[in-house]
């Protein structure tokens, strides 16, 4: 005589992050200590190339001339308005006339991250969730600007609403911001609304008009997109290029190892969490892997090129890597290339 036996799944606890396969997660994968660690980032720093407005001395170069250490154009001297200790005595020599040298004023930087929460954000099979991996990006990009008179503001885009989070200047304010993305209640599966990435994007470069730089923390995935020809463009290029007119841009790309590496684990439901696309894949199949993971490279490689269309900087990270690595590796590189990189539009001023 047999006995049956009814299977029992391990508790959430025991999976970990794995649990968000089953399930959109309902906390925070990663503690707030853990986002990033200071020690790491203590001799990298962030490079600011585009002039930016202001309104307080800091350490970054202006955009219009006052009372800093880096040189602007010579002009004639006026008497009475100029002071005589600005006369560049060497285009004076050469021209025969007084002329003074204006300096540009070194400004504080503003930096505003927008960070995507929509349920394709929720999951993740090693280590954290994609979601709280694009927080943690956020940590170290905020922890590597912090400088004299630097604040840190961020949205948060939730597909019914985008929560603004006002800049602070700080280590203690950076917590405290930080600290309310990880708090931020869970998007359930196939949740609504009228907010995408690219709307995202738009109410971004409206809302926050000081030039500065700007961080857009997302999977790029748009519900219902399966184009995979790179020469169409995202709906998301055209508002990311527009925002890198008049800021610099950092596009902070988060992805999971098992979505462009598909594992051998037989029969696999593919799920959509914002669309009701669903289908089961035979995963042991090597035809149907290698399919999957052409398919994945191609997406990726679209979202790669219409970013540096768009004239941003682009980092992936992986929820199965260090990050804090990823990111130091990504800013020592980011020293050679930013100047070429965020080049604005002709007939638009730096």
């Amino acid at each position: 005589m047999t006995q049956a036996v009814q299977f029992e799944p391990p508790p959430d606890d025991h999976l970990g992050v794995l649990s968000t396969v089953v399930k959109p997660p309902t906390s925070a994968s990663i503690p707030l200590s853990k986002l990033a660690p200071e020690a790491a980032l203590k001799r990298l720093e962030l490079t600011v190339v585009r002039r930016l407005d202001g309104f307080l001395h800091g350490d970054h170069q202006g955009l219009l001339p006052g009372p800093g250490s880096e040189t602007n154009d010579a002009r004639e001297y006026v008497p009475g308005q100029d002071d005589v200790r600005k006369i560049d005595w060497a285009v004076t020599a050469r021209t025969m006339s007084p002329h003074v040298r204006d300096t540009i004023a070194d400004r504080e930087l503003e930096i505003w991250a927008l960070l995507d929460v929509t349920p394709s954000m929720n999951w993740g099979t090693a280590g954290v969730t994609k979601r709280d991996l694009g927080i943690a990006a956020i940590a170290t990009i905020g922890f590597l600007s912090q400088k004299m008179g630097d604040r840190f503001g961020g949205l948060v885009m939730r597909p019914e609403e985008i929560k603004r989070l006002p800049a602070v200047s700080g280590r203690t304010a950076l917590y405290g911001l930080l600290r309310r993305m990880l708090t931020e209640p869970i998007v359930p599966d196939h949740a609504s609304g009228p907010y995408s990435l690219a709307a995202g994007i738009q109410r971004l470069a409206r809302s926050e008009r000081r030039r500065g730089m700007r961080l857009v923390v997302s999977d790029f995935l748009s519900p219902g997109d399966f184009e995979l020809d790179a020469d169409v463009p995202p709906d998301w290029e055209r508002p990311m290029r527009q925002l890198s007119i008049r800021n610099q841009v950092l596009a902070i790309e988060v992805v999971d190892s098992r979505e462009v590496e598909f594992p051998d684990v037989g029969d696999l439901l593919i799920r959509d969490p914002e669309t009701d696309f669903a289908r089961y894949v035979n995963t042991s199949d090597p035809a149907a892997r290698q399919r999957m993971d052409a398919a994945s490279a191609a997406q990726r490689e679209r979202i790669r090129i219409a970013l540096r269309r768009a004239g941003a900087a682009h980092i992936q990270l992986r929820t199965d890597s260090d990050w804090v690595h990823d990111i130091a590796r990504f800013v020592l590189d980011y020293r050679r290339t930013a100047s070429s990189l965020h080049q604005p539009p002709s007939g638009v001023m730096r």
